[in-house]
């Protein structure tokens, strides 16, 4: 094959990517930020103006809101983090054969419904008549219904169960290629548990840590069911103030700013993960 049919054939594979990549993705984004940059100043008469953004900027409920969101997002993927490690481990590393693939096919079995299902079952358990409050008071812990939805904490626990899964696997597949000799030493030349941890095993999985929490992060600020169902109107999630935006207001200008503007956080923070972690996109993707 020469190198015109070898390029013939690099573009006929790629461009089911392309055109995915260009119409679905790129052309909205072009299109939203040309929408965000646009001011209607009379009924179908708009003109070119940042006023959209120097709405979000001059009205602290917004930007209050984004910092809440990106805040409890980062802290969701921390905690997201600190629960999958020692799951992904045990599979990866403690267990073998059969009972290895079961326990990885039990994390896959929540996600075989929607979130919608998965956040309605949380409700079910944590309602103020539901299985949770119940149980208490069948038991004689508590003397009435006690409501455990609409707070950070409900919140939160959904933001981590709705996600985990997106950590678990990163970090099974980089642990499983984690040579058990090199653990075996380790303990041999008298290291610690938690030196074998720190000086083997983390930055070994590193590139699974740092995709697994670039994935969870990118999903959790951008979740617009759990933090509304299982938070309530108070949630203050800025996915809400965006469908709000383009849905109750009709406000597609102002709501395609706030997409942008949560476009730009989400990447910087990303950005920024990487600087701290010393890793860079595309080695985290290629070891993971």
């Amino acid at each position: 094959m020469n190198s015109s049919q070898t390029r013939l054939t690099l573009i006929l594979l790629l461009s089911p990517f392309l055109l995915w990549l260009g119409l679905l993705v790129i052309i909205p984004h072009i299109d939203m930020f040309f929408l965000s940059i646009r001011e209607k100043v009379a009924p179908r008469t708009y003109e070119t103006s940042l006023a959209n953004y120097a709405e979000f900027f001059t009205e602290p409920f917004y930007w209050n809101t984004l910092a809440r969101t990106a805040f409890m997002s980062i802290l969701a993927t921390v905690l997201t983090l600190i629960i999958a490690f020692p799951v992904a481990y045990y599979i990866a590393k403690m267990l073998r054969g059969k009972t290895k693939s079961i326990l990885f096919l039990l994390c896959l079995l929540p996600f075989w419904v929607s979130e919608l299902v998965r956040t309605f079952g949380w409700m079910i358990l944590l309602r103020e008549t539901g299985v949770i409050s119940s149980s208490l008071q069948w038991l004689g812990l508590i003397d009435g219904p006690i409501e455990f939805l609409y707070n950070d904490v409900t919140v939160m626990m959904g933001l981590i169960y709705t996600s985990m899964l997106f950590m678990v696997v990163p970090l099974v597949s980089t642990l499983d290629s984690l040579d058990d000799s090199l653990i075996e030493a380790g303990y041999d030349l008298g290291g610690s548990k938690l030196s074998i941890l720190k000086e083997i095993v983390i930055p070994h999985s590193m590139p699974g840590i740092i995709s697994g929490c670039i994935v969870v992060f990118m999903l959790t600020l951008g979740n617009y069911l759990t933090p509304i169902l299982l938070g309530g109107k108070s949630s203050m999630w800025f996915t809400g103030q965006i469908y709000t935006q383009f849905i109750t207001r009709f406000n597609w200008e102002l709501g395609a700013a706030f997409c942008f503007l949560l476009l730009i956080v989400s990447s910087t923070i990303v950005w920024l993960g990487l600087k701290l972690s010393g890793q860079t996109l595309a080695s985290t993707v290629a070891k993971s």
